[in-house]
């Protein structure tokens, strides 16, 4: 939709499902206080747009601020719940933190004050007047409730922060605010049914699927950051050097099966195509030269299952941790080249190795 700040905006098409629900929910509102009569629905919508317009500001904020600290922004994205920040590399320390999820709930609560002051100065029988007054109204219940201390909202993440710069471990701070976000969905869930329960009255079907719809929300958020902290955890332990495989050299006419001898005889993990100075050309694919049928490997050059060896295949053997990632986003490929300081070859890295250092 744009890139504010160079930051890409998405909206997905579950917009267009809440825009409408609110569109039908806001109308009898609109029509109360102004008897528009089917231009209702027009100024209804029009709410349900600068309502998520303010959300895109709430986003935003985050967003600058997290540049402003040097981490990476993919984009921002509108969806059916709000607006999520993509942003690419966790904060170096609890402050930052703190200050890149504290920045979305006080630029909304900023908007709610001055929407409050605009309010004063206007017919609230107008147009204007009922949307001022939703909108300000919008952005303090958005507000407030993005600062409720649970993850996936940014309340858990200054719950993070806090418990991060108490103990010195980042870990802890997630585990913590993402419990509370647990807990959070459960009572979400059970305020519907409290509330009609203390009115002595049935609880609305409508409001109860809405609040499943928001703990479910809660809860799935609260999960993936248990396990993005788990994940991070692991982070500091990736070493190109540990997880590279060794490499045999073969030259491009060998056989796939005489090169599947060598590798085994040599104990090695990959196969590298090498020129007649000896010069790594290319890598084997290991998928590709198991799918060569058994009866056609002493026959079939393995130079046919390699895949050539460009600039962004070259990895450096002293990479680890975030460093090392970073370089392979950069050229996400299956199979990298590890090379010394010296240029000198060290052995191959495979993408799996890394993932599954993830998940073992």
């Amino acid at each position: 939709m744009g890139r504010p700040f160079g930051i890409p905006i998405y909206v997905t098409p579950s917009w267009l499902v809440i825009a409408a629900i609110i569109t039908v929910l806001y109308q009898p509102v609109v029509d109360r206080t102004l008897a528009l009569g089917g231009a209702s629905y027009l100024v209804a919508f029009v709410f349900a747009v600068l309502l998520y317009v303010s959300v895109l500001i709430h986003e935003l904020a985050h967003s600058v601020v997290a540049r402003m600290y040097g981490l990476p922004v993919r984009r921002i994205t509108l969806y059916m719940l709000g607006g999520v920040s993509e942003i690419e590399r966790e904060a170096p320390t609890p402050g930052r933190e703190f200050w890149i999820a504290f920045s979305g709930p006080l630029l909304s609560l900023v908007l709610a004050v001055l929407g409050f002051f605009a309010y004063g100065f206007v017919d609230p029988f107008t147009v204007a007047g009922v949307l001022i007054w939703q909108l300000w109204a919008a952005n303090l219940v958005v507000g407030v409730f993005n600062l409720l201390p649970g993850l996936p909202l940014d309340g858990g993440r200054l719950v993070r922060a806090a418990v991060w710069g108490l103990t010195r471990k980042p870990a802890t701070g997630t585990a913590v605010a993402a419990w509370g976000g647990r807990i959070l969905a459960v009572l979400v869930v059970a305020l519907p049914l409290l509330y009609s329960w203390g009115l002595g009255a049935s609880p609305s079907i409508f409001a109860i699927l809405w609040a499943v719809l928001l703990a479910a929300f809660i809860w799935m958020g609260a999960g993936s950051a248990l396990r993005t902290a788990r994940i991070r955890e692991r982070i500091p332990q990736l070493r190109a050097r540990v997880l590279a495989r060794r490499a045999v050299p073969v030259p491009s006419d060998t056989s796939v099966a005489e090169a599947g001898r060598r590798m085994a005889e040599a104990d090695a993990g990959a196969i590298l195509v090498v020129d007649a100075a000896g010069t790594p050309t290319s890598i084997v694919d290991q998928a590709a030269a198991a799918a060569v049928p058994t009866s056609r490997r002493p026959w079939m050059p393995v130079g046919s299952v390699a895949r050539a060896i460009t600039p962004g295949t070259v990895v450096g053997a002293d990479l680890d941790g975030e460093d090392l990632l970073e370089a392979l986003r950069r050229h996400p490929l299956p199979e990298y080249l590890l090379v010394e300081s010296d240029g000198s070859v060290y052995g191959v890295l495979r993408t799996a190795d890394v993932n599954a250092a993830f998940s073992g």
